[in-house]
Formats: C-alpha cells, structure tokens, sequence
C-alpha cells in the first residue's frame, strides 16, 4: 500500500505546495492554505473505477468523430423550467446533460428557486432533488410552504456524493438539484466538505454522471464575503452556466444574471420579488421601480436631484429613477457616496460636469443613488445621472415626464447608445412625455406620445432640462 502524503491546498485558488505558508504564493490570499491526506494509488482506485465504469456506460462511448456539418443540433429540445425570465437567461430553458451553477448568498433564496422550478417541472416530468444540507423532512416543511406537492418530486438527502452519483445514474428524472456542492463529500478525499480537493472532484464526478444520463443538473454553490464563489476558480470552469442570485436580504428585489453560458447570451435579467409565498416574477421591472415616481408624472414639479434614466439589459428595456445630493462639506477631502452605479464613473461625470459645465462640485459631498436596489451598469445612464446631480446642485427641478437617455464623453458630447427606440417606447407606455437623446442617434422613428429632443452635449442637456423648466415653473407661481 502506498504511503498518505499531506500537502497544504490554497482554499481560494488551488495552488498546491508540500509545506505550509502563510500566505499562498499563487493568488496572493491570507491563511487559505488547509492541509490535506492525499492517499496513494490504492485509496484512489475506488474513485477510478467508479469513473472508468460510468465512461462505459456513455451511449456514446466508441463512436468516431463526425464532421461539425453532419451534427444535428435541432433534436436537442430544451426544458422549460416555468419561469419565462429564468428561461430568457438561460437561453430558452434548460440543456438536457448540461451542469448549471447557482451562486449567491446565504437566505437570499436559492433554495426556494430551486424548489419552485421543481414545482413547475413536475406537472411534465420527474425531478430529483438531492440536498446536503437539509434532512427530507426539512426539505417536506418548504415545500409545504410554497404550495409544492408532487409526486414526480424526488427527494434525497444525502452528503456522500458517490451515492449522489448512483443516485443520478439510477434516476428517471430529466433534471436534478444538488443543495449544495460545498455540503457534499466525497469518501476516499480526506479533507472537508467544502474544500478544495472536495469541490472538485464532488463537481467532477456529478457533471459525469450528468453527461451520461443526458439530466440538467443545477449545483448550488455558495459565496465568500468578497461576492466570489466559494471553492477553486476552475469550478466555474467545469460547469456549462453559471448564474449570479443577487439581491439583498433586507428588500423584496432578486435579481438573476448569467455570467456563462455556453447556450445563450450572458447579457440577459431576470427579476423577481421575495414575499411569504416564495419568489415571484417582476412582469413589468420598470413599472415596479418607478411606481412613486410614475404617479408624479403629468405633474409641474419633482424634487430636485432626480432623473429617471432608460437603460438596458439585454433584450431588456428597464427605467430606473436616480437620485443625488450634494452638499457643503467642512472637510478637506469631500466624500463621493454611489449605491447601484460604478463610482469610477461618477468621479468622471462629476469631472466632466465641474469642466465643461462650469459646476463647482470639488467642494462638495456628492451622494447617488440608483433608487430600489438595482445594481446598474448601461453607459446610457450617464446623462440621467449628470441632471440629478446638476439639479441638486442648482437646487431646481425637471419635468418629472422626462426621461434622459445618453452616454457622456470626456470632452462633453452625448455620444449614442443602443436599441433607442425600444428604450423609448418603454418611457412611452409609462406615460413619459419627453426624452433627451443624443443627437448622434438621429434619424429615429417616431414614437408615440413622446417628444423628442436631441442634444449633442452636456451643456445643451442641462439648458434645456433646467432653465426652462424653471421658467415654466415661475410663470405658473406668477
């Protein structure tokens, strides 16, 4: 029998070394390297065979390579998980054979996702739900909760993940569910469940034994304090998608990202909101964000430092209202303050704006907020963010039926975006009346209920936003 030999594996990236160090020379982490018992040839043996046995059971194992024109990629028929949103940022639904990862946070609702796709998929099909972290029992109390009761529901607990993988060899169901990769183990690897060594082979041998059983498969996955995923970085390199849950504990709002996929486009959003009952689909996300400033509009005035911006994610056209504050400071070094946008590009607006627009904001605290918690990161924001804050600045108000729509360049000048039209239709079936645009967008169609103003730089967005709204506004009081 072979000697065990201990070696020392970085819990951030991977990197493996024969002593300990402190710090892991690969990535440059703090106390990450954990000791490991790696067995020799004989310990591993059982691991081995276990693959070598599923590879022979590949209904594909054998055959020779085709040319890429003679594949037939139509017969692969996705399956619908019930969530149009989750469907459109999956690419249409889910891959038979392909392995997802679900990453987010502790109690931001993974598990409860993962129990109402089930729901909805058992109307058609069996689903297996094998989970780690709870007992059967607990897994029976949720389900209970969220109205899920099936018997095409499978439900297993289990943290041996060779038995897991019996598990998914043995099934008749098309989909299953892992809660969650860290809680499994695998028997012959000395070292905890959620490490390095664990992570890796648990994930190995799963995507195994979901390739050959041709199941889409959903591993959870948990996050470091950092927002990274837990485990080795090649994790999300294993697996065919990886989904980002966002959100936060303390609002209604999720938010589901793809930042791989191999069947579809990573730009898409799904949005939902969390109640009592479980998750449920935001169907119109721009109307949700904006229902007290949607009541405002037809209205004379709105407080100042606010803009309603129409940007984009995806297919998706999404308007947000934005605020900003800015205030004398005593202090030698004013504060910027940003929720939901990137604070690089605020300290550039806030540049452009004191340059080209004449506003003295380097004495001042700025503070931005993207209202309702949604993190933020289309270009074409940036002319609805420089108006909040002009705005503040001026201390006047804009037309709450105005939306601004444009990227600001360094030297000024409104610079185009993407898919105009439909961002303006959306303002229009909010009731918005008028829209600041980039000049360099023209010709664009017509659109109903909705006035078009084309500005080609920052000075011109704010002449027209500010002063003669003001004007309006005095006549009014007059």
């Amino acid at each position: 029998m072979a000697k065990a030999k201990s070696r020392w594996v970085c819990q951030q990236c991977g990197f493996q070394t024969s002593r300990s160090l402190g710090r892991c020379t690969d990535c440059g982490a703090w106390g990450s390297l954990v000791e490991e018992i790696s067995e020799g040839e004989d310990g591993k043996k059982g691991f081995a065979q276990r693959l070598a046995q599923a590879k022979t059971q590949d209904s594909n194992a054998g055959k020779s390579a085709q040319p890429i024109t003679e594949i037939d990629s139509d017969e692969v028929e996705r399956i619908t998980t019930g969530m149009r949103g989750l469907d459109e940022v999956l690419g249409g639904g889910l891959v038979p054979g392909a392995v997802l990862l679900l990453a987010g946070d502790p109690g931001i609702g993974k598990s409860t996702l993962l129990m109402q796709v089930a729901a909805k998929l058992a109307s058609r099909d069996k689903v297996l739900y094998i989970t780690g972290e709870e007992s059967a029992s607990q897994v029976k109390i949720r389900a209970k909760r969220l109205l899920v009761d099936s018997s095409n529901v499978l439900v297993a607990s289990e943290q041996n993940v060779v038995n897991a993988f019996d598990l998914i060899m043995n099934t008749e169901a098309s989909v299953c569910f892992v809660d969650s990769i860290q809680s499994v183990y695998h028997p012959e690897i000395s070292s905890a469940a959620g490490s390095v060594s664990q992570v890796r082979e648990g994930t190995q041998l799963l995507i195994n034994a979901a390739k050959n059983r041709n199941i889409a498969t959903i591993l959870v996955g948990h996050v470091t304090k950092e927002g990274t995923i837990a485990g080795p970085r090649v994790l999300e390199h294993m697996v065919d998608v990886v989904l980002q849950f966002e959100g936060d504990s303390l609002r209604q709002l999720r938010l589901i990202r793809a930042v791989k996929n191999r069947f579809g486009s990573t730009s898409e959003l799904a949005i939902f909101s969390m109640n009592e009952e479980g998750l449920k689909e935001v169907d119109n996300p721009s109307a949700f964000f904006l229902a007290d400033r949607i009541s405002k509009v037809g209205q004379r005035q709105a407080p100042s430092g606010t803009a309603v911006i129409a940007g984009g994610e995806g297919t998706r056209s999404l308007l947000l209202e934005v605020q900003a504050l800015t205030v004398a400071t005593p202090n030698p070094s004013p504060r910027r303050v940003v929720n939901g946008w990137d604070y690089n590009r605020l300290l550039q607006l806030l540049a452009v704006l004191e340059k080209r627009a004449k506003l003295v904001l380097s004495r001042l605290d700025v503070y931005v907020n993207i209202v309702g918690g949604m993190e933020f990161a289309d270009p074409a924001g940036d002319l609805g963010i420089a108006l909040a804050v002009a705005t503040s600045f001026l201390d006047r108000s804009i037309d709450p039926g105005l939306v601004a729509v444009g990227e600001v360049g360094l030297t000024g000048e409104i610079r185009p975006v993407l898919n105009l039209a439909q961002r303006l239709k959306e303002a229009s079936r909010l009731g918005f009346t008028r829209a600041l645009v980039p000049k360099a967008n023209l010709p664009l169609n017509k659109v109903d209920g909705i006035e078009i103003i084309a500005v080609e730089t920052i000075g011109e967005a704010l002449d027209y936003a500010i002063p003669k709204i003001a004007k309006e506004f005095e006549k009014v009081k007059s």
